[in-house]
């Protein structure tokens, strides 16, 4: 079996063990940490796809991700856009955010990247938190156009609470694992094709994959351009999710947390990512009410994890099955 086919096998086995979840157990908080759980893979996936597979050190997935949810919330708001609509159209501004991003990239290499777009991240912060003109006036008060530091809420949801009642949440969690099979399935296909080599070309050995014809700039915005989709995606869905948006999805916080994600479980791996957001929502579940402990755990699991196991937790169960694996038979000289 190929290892394209071996991991969409691998994938439809997990999305159906994931489907039974909710006849597991009829426990709101886990079923809804879970949903969570779908979308902080969605955005891991796709932002492996960058920093991993392409080795572009971008830090501007999670503004990406804020401008899904806040775009998403705003169409919903102001203009009374159908969430599910909100939703696609925000994927598609996120794209065009994304390419705009990667243009300005392109001349750049490494920690430049990485200053840029952590720049970028923090100007769309001061722009929202700065945010106190009043652009409209309801009759909770005044409203900033994106919300402030209070953020936006009431924009609208997905139509689920009025068709399920009290198990609104269920619809949701099999929303949020349709996307995260979709975002899996497509960074499958990406890494395991044409595409996934042309991007491992470049970041390996980029003046001999642009001597054989492999253009940065149409390879780089394309990157960029997929995994913006699906985060953007992920966003809007997070603001269907919770119902709010505000500031604290900028938080440099969030942004250890996702990127220890990547690390934990290997970067530029198909199933890292993955695995890393499981095993750091696990933990964070347990750190969670010691306040700056907590980020102070996260920076020093991401230190452990780049000093000692830089292939991360999926490198090193690769290293160990070669280890145990059998080691094949010499063939005998002159054997036909």
């Amino acid at each position: 079996m190929s290892p394209l086919r071996r991991d969409l096998l691998v994938t439809v086995i997990l999305v159906v063990l994931a489907a039974t979840v909710p006849y597991l157990t009829s426990t709101r908080y886990i079923i809804t940490q879970t949903t969570l759980f779908f979308i902080w893979a969605i955005v891991v996936t796709q932002w492996n796809l960058v920093l991993g597979v392409a080795g572009i050190f971008s830090l501007a997935q999670m503004a990406l991700f804020a401008a899904g949810a806040y775009t998403t919330a705003m169409l919903g708001y102001y203009w009374g856009v159908p969430i599910a609509l909100a939703m696609l159209a925000a994927a598609i501004i996120v794209v065009i955010l994304s390419v705009i991003i990667g243009l300005a990239c392109l001349r750049l290499r490494g920690p430049y990247v990485a200053l840029l777009t952590l720049a970028i991240a923090q100007m769309l912060y001061l722009l929202i938190v700065n945010d106190t003109d009043c652009f409209t006036n309801p009759p909770s008060g005044c409203m900033p156009l994106f919300g402030g530091v209070r953020g936006i809420s009431r924009f609208g949801d997905l139509g689920f609470r009025a068709l399920l009642g009290s198990k609104w949440y269920i619809a949701h969690y099999y929303l949020g694992l349709v996307l995260l099979a979709l975002a899996i399935i497509v960074s499958i296909v990406i890494i395991r094709g044409p595409l996934g080599l042309a991007f491992q070309a470049l970041r390996d050995n980029p003046g001999y994959a642009m001597s054989r014809g492999i253009s940065r700039f149409k390879y780089q915005l394309w990157v960029f351009a997929v995994s913006a989709f699906f985060t953007g995606l992920a966003g809007g869905f997070y603001a269907a999710q919770f119902s709010v948006v505000g500031p604290t999805v900028f938080s440099i916080s969030q942004l250890l947390l996702l990127l220890s994600m990547m690390v934990v479980g290997g970067l530029g791996r198909i199933w890292g990512p993955v695995l890393g957001a499981l095993l750091l929502m696990l933990a964070d579940e347990g750190v969670r009410e010691l306040g700056d402990w907590r980020d102070i755990g996260l920076g020093l699991i991401l230190i452990l994890f780049v000093v000692l196991f830089r292939r991360g937790l999926t490198g090193a169960f690769e290293d160990l099955w070669r280890r145990l694996r059998p080691a094949k038979p010499a063939a005998a000289p002159g054997g036909g």
